[in-house]
C-alpha cells in the first residue's frame, strides 16, 4: 500500500474520529430521545386502552342504573364519565338517561340533560332533534324550529313540520313534511306515518311508483 493511500486513510479516521467528538453527544441524545419517544407512545396508548374499558365498565353501571329506575344515581355516573377523556362515552350514557328521564316524564330534566351534553359532531344532529321534540311537547314551538337550525335530512325536517303544526302554521308545516318525505328512502318504515302527517296538513301524497 502506498505512503500516501496510508496518509488518506489516516486522515480519514482523524476526521471520523473528530467528527464523533463534536457530534457524538446530539447522536446519543438524539437516540434517547427516539427511544424515550417509543416508550412514550407505548406509554400513552396503554393509558388510552385503559382509559376506554375504564369508561366502558362505568357506561355499563349507567345503563344498569337505569334499567333499574335509579336516575339520580345513574345522573351521577354521567357526570362522572363526563369528566374523563372519552367523550363518546359520555355522550352516549347522557342521551340514554334523556330517554329514561322523558319515559318517568321528567321532561325539564331531560332537557336539562339533552342541553348539557358536550356533543361530538356524530351525535349533534340526532340530540338536537330530541331538544326540539321536548320542546314541542312542551310548547315552544319557535324555540324548537331554532334548535333545528338549517338541518335537511328527513328527520329534522319532520320535527320541524310538527313544530309548525304546533304553531297552527299548517301550510307551512305540510311544506316541511313533503320535503322530507322526497329526501326518504321509499322502503323506510317511518314513511306511511310522514305520508299521513302530509295529508293531515292538506297535502296529497303520490305513489312513489306511480311517479317513477
Amino acid at each position: 500500500m502506498a505512503i500516501d493511500d496510508l496518509l488518506d486513510e489516516h486522515e480519514q479516521s482523524e476526521r471520523v474520529r473528530g467528527w464523533l467528538r463534536k457530534n457524538g453527544v446530539s447522536i446519543i441524545a438524539g437516540v434517547a430521545i427516539a427511544i424515550g419517544g417509543i416508550a412514550g407512545w407505548q406509554w400513552w396508548q396503554k393509558q388510552q386502552g385503559n382509559e376506554l374499558a375504564n369508561a366502558n365498565v362505568q357506561y355499563q353501571v349507567v345503563l344498569k342504573q337505569l334499567q333499574d329506575k335509579k336516575l339520580d344515581e345513574a345522573a351521577k355516573g354521567v357526570k362522572a364519565l363526563e369528566g374523563g377523556k372519552s367523550s363518546l362515552y359520555a355522550d352516549l350514557a347522557a342521551m340514554q338517561l334523556a330517554k329514561a328521564q322523558v319515559d318517568a316524564g321528567k321532561n325539564d330534566e331531560a332537557l336539562a340533560t339533552l342541553r348539557g351534553i358536550q356533543a361530538e359532531p356524530e351525535f349533534k344532529t340526532a340530540i338536537d332533534q330530541r331538544i326540539a321534540r321536548l320542546l314541542i311537547a312542551g310548547g315552544k314551538a319557535d324555540e324548537a324550529i331554532k334548535q333545528l337550525g338549517s338541518a335537511s335530512d328527513s328527520a329534522s325536517l319532520e320535527i320541524h313540520g310538527d313544530a309548525l303544526m304546533a304553531a297552527g302554521k299548517r301550510d307551512e308545516a305540510r311544506g316541511q313534511y313533503e320535503k322530507a318525505l322526497k329526501t326518504l328512502d321509499v322502503a323506510a318504515p317511518q314513511r306511511r306515518l310522514l305520508e299521513i302527517k302530509v295529508m293531515d296538513a292538506g297535502g296529497t301524497v303520490t305513489d312513489p311508483a306511480e311517479s317513477a
